[in-house]
Parts: C-alpha cells; sequence; structure tokens
C-alpha cells in the first residue's frame, strides 16, 4: 500500500511539475528575490529616468520597479517575466498603484520578449545570465539607451557608473554606437 501511495504521489508530482513546465515553456533563469524599495530608487535614479522614458524590467517578479518607475518617476513602462505567478502579483501591484495607464506586464522570455522600444532597461538577475542576454542588449537596443544592474556587472563589458544603495552595489551601462569587441562573448 505504502508503494503505491509513493508511486501516486511520485507521479502527481510529475504531472505537476510538467503542468508548470508547460506554462512556462522553460523553468525561470534565476529566483525570485525581490530587490528593496532603496535599492529600487537608487537603480532607476541612477539610470536618470525621466517621464520620457520607457523602462522594461527583464524579470519583473513583482513589479515593484515598473511602478516606481511610472508612480515616482512619471515614466512608462512594462514588465517582462516568464512565472505566471509573478505576472498574477505584478498586474495586482500596477493595479492597486492606479498605473495601468503607464505600465504593461507581460508573460515572457527575457531573451525573446520585444525590447527595441526600451530607453531604459533593469535587471536584477545572476552574473551568468546578464553575461547570456547582453550579447542581445547590445544587437538589440538602440544606442543612449541605459542598462542598471542590481548586484551583478556584465564581464568585460565596463559599466558606465557604480553606485551603492546600502552596501549593494548597482550598475549602469549605455549602449554604444558600435559593438564593443569583448572576448568574454558567448
Amino acid at each position: 500500500m505504502l508503494k503505491k501511495a509513493t508511486f501516486a504521489g511520485a507521479a502527481l508530482a510529475l504531472v505537476v511539475s510538467s503542468a508548470v513546465l508547460a506554462q512556462h515553456s522553460r523553468y525561470p533563469d534565476v529566483p525570485y528575490v525581490p530587490s528593496s524599495p532603496q535599492i529600487v530608487e537608487g537603480m532607476l535614479k541612477l539610470a536618470g529616468v525621466t517621464a520620457n522614458d520607457t523602462v522594461y524590467d527583464l524579470g519583473c517578479g513583482d513589479g515593484r520597479i515598473v511602478v516606481m518607475a511610472a508612480q515616482k518617476f512619471g515614466a512608462h513602462a512594462v514588465g517582462v517575466d516568464i512565472d505566471p505567478e509573478r505576472i498574477k502579483e505584478a498586474n495586482e501591484n500596477v493595479r492597486k498603484a492606479g498605473v495601468q495607464d503607464k505600465v504593461k506586464i507581460v508573460q515572457g522570455d527575457l531573451f525573446t520578449a520585444p525590447i527595441s522600444n526600451a530607453t531604459v532597461v533593469t535587471l536584477y538577475l545572476l552574473r551568468s545570465v546578464n553575461m547570456k542576454l547582453r550579447p542581445r542588449l547590445l544587437k538589440e537596443l538602440r544606442p543612449g539607451t541605459r542598462i542598471v544592474s542590481h548586484t551583478f556587472d556584465m564581464g568585460e563589458w565596463k559599466a558606465d557608473k557604480e553606485g551603492d544603495v546600502n552596501g549593494v552595489r548597482i550598475y549602469l551601462w549605455t549602449v554604444p554606437k558600435t559593438i564593443p569587441k569583448l572576448s568574454d562573448s558567448e
């Protein structure tokens, strides 16, 4: 009887895991760890966000960066996340903040979602994910687009500016007219 129950539990776990994977099409690249409001504000200030910007948050989690970009800086913003639970949470936070006219939340893959309209891109990913994303950012974003990252750099592509918020590093790059040759590119 115990073997049947164990097998049934394992089978159910496999079905649930398969359903979650099918919803995502793949698992998130990083665990969800929210940034503090102070770090979010620091990132947006380092990027010089204004009402003229369109901020894209790749891996937006609960939407806190795009909400603050709209509320405090007047920017339009797009949050992209692969996790349907985070999308629900982000949409609820956008609604609660009353910024539905400025913020759009999209369920999608940060490696394939359209980003060319961004004037600012925010990231709180792992360094390895930043590195994998870097060629796409350099190729698809217009020169002058600012990229700001919480904690993790982009290897040989050195940041234009760095900041510190409560002991946490934040980095800012500006997409150049000419794509730099980087030996640590994938």
